[in-house]
């Protein structure tokens, strides 16, 4: 197909707002999936996506389109996610297409990641097509929303489109102004291959499967080429178009959106961002990728049962390959024994990890409280990065800490700007400017730490503006903190799995409110057992989880009180023993619960 006939567009839009069904309802308009294979939110292949009404990853899918013109049209839709946890989704997608659908709920209006989206396609020079969704919900207020959006783009009213993805209002209209409004792809059929690696998964049986975007030439089975980035040569086994499954194709022709099939083994073989050229060319220039990933958020994994250490380390590994996002390395833990450092992207995608191996592994893990990646500058000019609290330097030999701070976006209704500014100034936010969108509702740009939002921030932004509050963050840099290491210790033993950093002048709160938080968590013994929190040999906070106590004296009817008070002392000198030889078993729940910053 000549490539003035391909259009290659995403969705893009803020969680919840109705992406993945308005991806369905072109599905149905293009006649793409036959009533067997289509289904509600077709493209979220995993059951968390469903059940939770979220998209995790990234989906492309190729459809055939038939314009008012009579002109037959060859579509390469990819559906993204919405939450800021996956934004390198996002920006996968945008180097793949020439437009956006920017998409925006009718009756939530214009939010945090809605903006954050809005900026990446800008960057990615996309056109973009503003599109109201839900407009058949009783709280629609399209005219308002429309307001909004100008204050966003500059665009008339007749360029924003009025949908209802559920019940299939305005669909036509949106996929006409795809072929009218977003250009067909650029670049040369008959010039040497250039092919962008957009995506990757990996398949057991063929190994990696690489998801491309021509930009020059074409490519079909047999033929030999080459990765820039490593200069590793293969074989192409297969190449083909992505619809619900992999159909195979004789070629791909520039401009089009496929997958390419060469015997790669690992993942890290088929580089996000990498560009696939041919085995014997020479000179020509790498395309431009996007921004490499980094892990913004640590947390220990460790089994609950020691023996599947050996089952988390395979299913890890498994999971990282079709995952890019996840990075891992050994740990061990005096606590928790043997586990694994892993690297994040925010607080949800720990969860989605932590869910996934439990379902798909049969694993039962222990995930340690999060942590940011901090800078060491030691007292010899020595700089040092520190994963995890347990690898913090010698407080004696360290100069300065740096640690990453975020340029954070709240877009909230008018009435709740005051309780978001205390909120955000209690986590050591700066104000960097307000912008009201409307009469109704404001965006507040700060600046704050990131390890102030990975806590309980997002639950707490939610409570005080009564969940309607967005929360939208990049990063800015690193900078100069005063920090500590808190220790939490149970009956003078170091618990280093609940060990945190802190800021100096919150260590007391968060210390406090620690040891507060685990003796309701930890379950009572036949001792009494000692909750510290301390900095250095300093000990800042104390709580006391009392022992059980059994009526030695019950079996006692009258007769003389030393009989009462020799089974008094015999007890109290078993208890004394027992602390001593006693281990405090701290259950999977209260990490839960101190990950979520809230009680059992």
């Amino acid at each position: 197909m000549s490539s003035e006939h391909i259009r290659n567009f995403c969705i893009i839009a803020h969680i919840d707002h109705g992406k993945s069904t308005l991806a369905d309802r072109f599905l149905d308009t293009c006649h793409t999936l036959s009533a067997y294979q289509m289904k509600d939110q077709v493209l979220d292949s995993m059951d968390l996506e469903r059940e939770r009404g979220i998209t995790i990853k990234a989906h492309s899918i190729a459809m055939d389109y038939t314009a008012r013109d009579g002109r037959e049209y060859r579509f390469h839709l990819i559906d993204t996610p919405g939450h800021v946890d996956f934004s390198y989704e996002v920006s996968r997608s945008l180097a793949a297409c020439e437009g956006a659908l920017l998409l925006v709920d009718a009756s939530q209006g214009v939010e945090a990641q809605t903006v954050a989206n809005l900026h990446m396609a800008r960057e990615a020079k996309l056109t973009i097509i503003p599109v109201i969704n839900k407009i058949d919900m009783p709280a629609a207020r399209p005219d308002e929303v429309k307001e909004q959006i100008r204050h966003l783009i500059d665009c008339t009213d007749d360029e924003i489109l009025a949908v209802s993805a559920r019940q299939g209002i305005g669909i036509v209209e949106v996929l006409e102004a795809v072929v009218a409004r977003v250009p067909a792809p650029s670049g040369d059929p008959d010039a040497p291959l250039r092919a962008l690696i957009f995506d990757s998964i990996f398949d057991k049986f063929r190994g990696v499967v690489a998801y491309v975007r021509l930009v020059d030439g074409s490519v079909k089975r047999g033929d030999r080429v080459r990765l820039l980035s490593t200069g590793i040569t293969y074989d192409v086994d297969e190449v083909g178009s992505l619809r619900l499954g992999l159909i195979p194709r004789e070629r791909l022709e520039a401009g089009e959106v496929g997958y390419i099939l060469a015997g790669m083994k690992v993942v890290a073989d088929a580089k996000v961002g990498d560009t696939i050229v041919p085995e014997t060319s020479a000179g020509i220039q790498a395309l431009p990728g996007f921004k490499p990933l980094k892990p913004m958020v640590f947390s220990g994994l460790f089994p609950v049962d020691t023996e599947d250490y050996v089952n988390l380390r395979e299913a890890l590994g498994k999971l990282a390959l079709n995952d890019a996002a996840l990075a891992w390395t050994p740990e061990t833990s005096a606590a928790l024994g043997f586990g694994f450092r892993c690297g994040f992207l925010g607080p949800l995608h720990i969860e989605i990890v932590q869910e996934r191996l439990h379902r798909e592994y049969n694993l039962d893990i222990i995930a340690t409280i999060p942590n940011v990646q901090l800078r060491a500058t030691l007292d010899d000019g020595t700089k040092v990065q520190v994963n995890s609290p347990a690898d913090m330097p010698d407080p004696g030999h360290v100069a300065a800490y740096e640690e990453p701070f975020i340029e954070v976006r709240i877009i909230t209704p008018g009435e709740f700007v005051g309780n978001v500014m205390r909120l955000v100034q209690d986590r050591r936010g700066e104000p960097h400017g307000i912008d009201y969108l409307d009469a109704e509702r404001a965006q507040l740009t700060y600046l704050m730490p990131l390890s102030e939002i990975i806590y309980d921030f997002y639950d707490r932004l939610k409570s005080c503006s009564r969940g309607y509050a967005t929360l939208d963050y990049e990063l800015f840099d690193y900078m100069e903190s005063d920090l500590v290491k808190l220790d939490v210790m149970l009956n003078g033993e170091l618990v280093d799995a609940l060990s945190l950093v802190a800021h100096k002048d919150k260590a007391y709160e968060r210390g406090r409110d620690l040891v507060d938080r685990l003796r309701n968590l930890i379950p009572r013994q036949m001792f009494q057992i000692a909750i510290q929190a301390g900095i250095g040999g300093k000990i800042i906070a104390r709580s006391t989880v009392s022992a059980m106590r059994k009526d030695v004296t019950a079996k006692c009817y009258g007769g003389d009180i030393s009989r009462k008070r020799k089974l008094l002392e015999k007890q109290k000198e078993g208890k004394r023993k027992m602390k001593q030889i006693g281990t405090v078993h701290v259950p999977q729940e209260a990490f839960l619960a101190l990950l979520r910053g809230q009680d059992e």
